[in-house]
């Protein structure tokens, strides 16, 4: 597992802290820092929300001694709290942030996602939200089932990278007049989703017409906000809905 070097760490605590009014209870850090980080696989997470792993611990741990060193947060027994050197840095990369994703710098970050890193984000986000998740399922790249052993997928997704978008609307097409699955379809950018859009123009007379006021088009960079939210509030959830 390729974990996020230390340096990495230091801005989602800002953020973390700042978000939960300026302190925190480290424990509670350690799941939600996950969010930040999609490259981490399923297994990991679901570990390290459970507290399974001692090595993102420490390297949590590592991070809050650098802050503290920069006196960016201050440790009180387990408690974290952001001084106001943390604020402002926390505020400055924000807006940093932004600036670069304004110029494009999010329709890059995005582009750079693998084939499999979407179809992980999927499952990770079916998973937070309840439902079973497979990738690869006979020839769909990701599906959704109430449970293990439901018949019925009842959402199905298809990742378009590159390729024929054609391809893939046929197989949503097919999952929907199977058994009126939910379909979904993962495309790389704007110009991809105006694509499949016009294949699934109503006005049209050709094959996939029927599923376009069915089918959702998702971004990559809309499952990566997606992603990112729910898994930051994963712990949270479960504890509403348990």
């Amino acid at each position: 597992m390729a974990y996020p070097g230390v340096a990495r760490i230091e801005f989602p605590i800002l953020q973390e802290l700042v978000a939960t009014g300026g302190a925190e209870d480290v424990r509670f850090l350690y799941a939600r820092l996950v969010g930040y980080f999609p490259q981490l696989a399923a297994e990991d997470v679901h570990a390290i929300s459970n507290g399974h792993r001692e090595q993102w611990r420490r390297l949590v741990q590592r991070a809050g001694r650098t802050l503290s060193d920069k006196r960016q947060i201050e440790r009180r027994r387990g408690h974290w709290v952001v001084t106001a050197v943390g604020r402002r840095r926390a505020a400055d990369e924000a807006l940093q942030f932004s600036l670069s994703v304004g110029a494009g710098e999010g329709a890059r970050q995005s582009s750079e996602l693998s084939h499999t890193d979407a179809q992980q984000m999927l499952m990770d986000v079916g998973r937070v939200l309840g439902y079973h998740a497979e990738s690869e399922f006979e020839y769909y790249d990701v599906v959704w089932r109430a449970s293990e052993l439901s018949p019925r997928l009842s959402h199905v997704f298809e990742v378009q990278r590159k390729g024929n978008i054609d391809a893939a609307l046929a197989k949503l097409k097919r999952a929907y007049e199977a058994q009126r699955s939910k379909p979904f379809l993962v495309v790389t950018n704007e110009h991809d989703t105006v694509r499949a859009q016009k294949q699934m123009s109503q006005a049209r007379t050709g094959p996939f017409h029927e599923i376009g006021r069915v089918t959702a088009i998702l971004s990559f960079e809309q499952l990566q906000r997606l992603h990112r939210a729910l898994t930051s509030v994963e712990d949270l959830l479960a504890e509403i809905f348990e």
